[in-house]
Formats: structure tokens, sequence, C-alpha cells
């Protein structure tokens, strides 16, 4: 016979299906559970999701939360969730998994953006970043390194970048895929070409496509 006291130790929960209501709650230890005749535990006591520090996870149907950020519960008991949306949580207290909630993304270090490297990045929703910058579904832009790189729910990170190294008497030609401003301020449209002779290492932007190397002929004029 199933034992009806359940021990909880620290930073463990369980699921409790209550068989009246057909509602499962959280209980959460340190804490020893008993077990009425009309509940039944779903699963034995489980480790809660613990995020340390530069590192994130990504939960599939989180529960929605009130302004104060409490989790809120239907008129049942129920925990609400924000079906088939994602929730990108970086480090913080250990949590547990509410019912319904998917670990789509387990722990995963934040990935480290070195210099002269970018990632190239790609709007998945309509959405307004955390400086009051908008941005539309497709649109494009780059993180620079070197820095760590937040991932958001809405953004995508389409490749890794490396810059190209222009030697002397060397330039590399690009093309605009798209209107937009180069890194000298000057406006391109879509399908221009220039050249970029500038000596040393050069990150062309997400509108802009690297071609091809151009080697730069120096001519010697005899003087009389």
């Amino acid at each position: 016979m199933e034992d009806p006291v359940i021990r909880i130790p620290p930073y463990h929960y369980i699921h409790v299906l209550d068989l009246n209501s057909n509602v499962t709650r959280v209980e959460v230890g340190p804490h020893s559970f008993i077990r009425q005749d009309h509940e039944r535990v779903v699963f034995s006591p489980k480790r809660m999701v613990m995020v340390p520090p530069r590192h994130y996870c990504v939960v599939l149907n989180p529960v929605a939360r009130g302004p104060t950020g409490a989790v809120l519960f239907d008129g049942a008991g129920q925990a609400q969730l924000r079906h088939a949306d994602l929730d990108i949580r970086l480090t913080q207290e250990p949590f547990p998994l509410y019912p319904g909630e998917e670990l789509q993304q387990g722990v995963t270090p934040l990935q480290v953006v070195l210099a002269d490297t970018a990632l190239r990045l790609r709007a998945l929703l309509d959405f307004e970043d955390e400086d009051g910058n908008k941005f539309v579904a497709g649109d494009e832009w780059l993180f620079e390194g070197p820095g760590t790189y937040i991932p958001h729910k809405e953004v995508e990170v389409v490749e890794t970048l490396q810059a190209t190294i222009i030697r002397h008497n060397q330039a590399i030609r690009l093309r605009a895929r798209k209107e937009c401003l180069d890194r000298q301020g000057t406006r391109r449209v879509t399908g221009e070409e220039w050249l970029v002779k500038r000596v040393g290492a050069s990150l062309q932007g997400s509108m802009r496509r690297w071609l091809t190397f151009v080697d730069c002929l120096m001519s010697l004029i005899d003087k009389e």
C-alpha cells in the first residue's frame, strides 16, 4: 500500500492530483505531505530547476503571472498557462514546474561573443526591447562582440559571423541585400555594390553581403 506520508526534501517538489476536482497542484519542500484518500501523488519528489549564473533555460507553456510576479490561478485552483508560449529564464532561485509546463531546453550556458565576431539575429515576432527599440517580424541586425548574448523568445540566431581582415592594397566588395546604412553612414540601396578599403578587421552588417576580395593594383609612372 502506498505510504500516505510523502517527505519532500529541500529544493524538491511533487504534483498532487485531486481526484474529486481533477485539478493538479504543486507541493514544495522541505515539507512532509500527508496524502488524503481523494488525492494521488503524480510522481515522487523531483529536484527543482536550478539555473546558475551565466546560464538560462527555456520553459514551454509557462504559467501566467500577475504584476507582482505571483502565479495566477483559475476558479478551480488550476495554475493558468500561456499555452504555446515560451519563457526564457535566467539565473534565479530554484523553481518547480507547474502542471502543464515543460522544460523545452535544459539549463544552457549563455553564448559569449568574442571580439571581431557577431551574431546575425532575426526577429520572429513584432516586439519592443528593453531600450525601447521596436522590431517587426523579419528584421535583421547584428549583436557584435565582445559581449554575452542574452536570448529572447522573439529572436532567433541565424548565424555567427567572423570579421574579414583587410590587408594593405586590398579591399572587399559588398552588396546591399536591402536598403541600409553602411559603416560610414552612407545610405545604400538594394543591389548596390561598393568597396571597403579600410585596413583591419571588418564586419559586414546584416543587410550587407560580402562578395569577394579585390586586390588594388598600383601603377608606377616614370617621370621624365
